[in-house]
């Protein structure tokens, strides 16, 4: 029986840095053999981050978030999946408000408060976490292990890929101000030449979730 990996694109823009990664790992995905399901946040019904009602720490809803809106089939596709992707351009030093309210009803849902057994998931997964960001690669260690360490420990054993100083446009001329916070020039070189790479990269990670 092949395996299902799941897909969640937490970016606005389809066809984009994020996108396009998340892509490439689920084509590699399918080409070890995987059924992926993907999922774009921005297009789906209505939804909110943890509201705080506590009802996944009752035991018959145990690892199970009680909240019904347009997140709810994404986490129960996340339940008996076999992979997860996930990946979100960052915005302003942290991944997007889509991205933030998906990770808090993942994580929520299987923390218990109890010290023994602080986490309720029995069938952990593996995860590939993939940001984009138009500062360097290296400008969110901090931020990216603090989301490994929780992925780690509550879904599965996390690999990170970070894709920094994108092409944010196609034609940075045709903005009503100069963007002159960028070199420009350097942002189009590296779509060329290292982007590609990266692609490639997630291509492997995607696999990898299916190895």
């Amino acid at each position: 029986m092949s395996k299902k990996i799941v897909a969640v694109n937490a970016g606005p823009r389809n066809g984009w840095n994020t996108d396009t990664l998340i892509r490439e790992a689920v084509k590699g995905a399918e080409s070890a053999g995987a059924q992926v399901q993907k999922f774009d946040l921005f297009r789906l019904e209505k939804y909110t981050g943890c509201i705080s009602c506590f009802g996944c720490k009752r035991e018959k809803f145990k690892g199970h978030c009680i909240c019904r809106d347009g997140l709810t089939p994404v986490l129960d596709a996340v339940r008996e999946a076999d992979g997860l992707i996930i990946g979100s351009p960052n915005y302003l030093s942290e991944m997007t408000a889509s991205f933030r309210a998906f990770y808090e009803r993942l994580i929520f849902q299987n923390l218990t408060y109890n010290l023994e057994t602080p986490c309720c998931n029995e069938r952990f997964i593996p995860v590939l976490l993939i940001m984009t960001s138009n500062a360097p690669d290296t400008a969110y260690k901090i931020l990216l292990d603090n989301y490994k360490n929780t992925l780690d420990n509550f879904v599965g054993p996390t690999k990170v890929l970070v894709s920094g100083n994108t092409l944010q446009i196609r034609d940075y001329s045709k903005t009503d101000w100069a963007w002159t916070l960028f070199d420009i020039a350097e942002k189009q070189k590296r779509r060329e030449t290292v982007f590609p790479a990266e692609c490639q990269k997630a291509y492997e990670a995607g696999r990898s979730l299916v190895k």
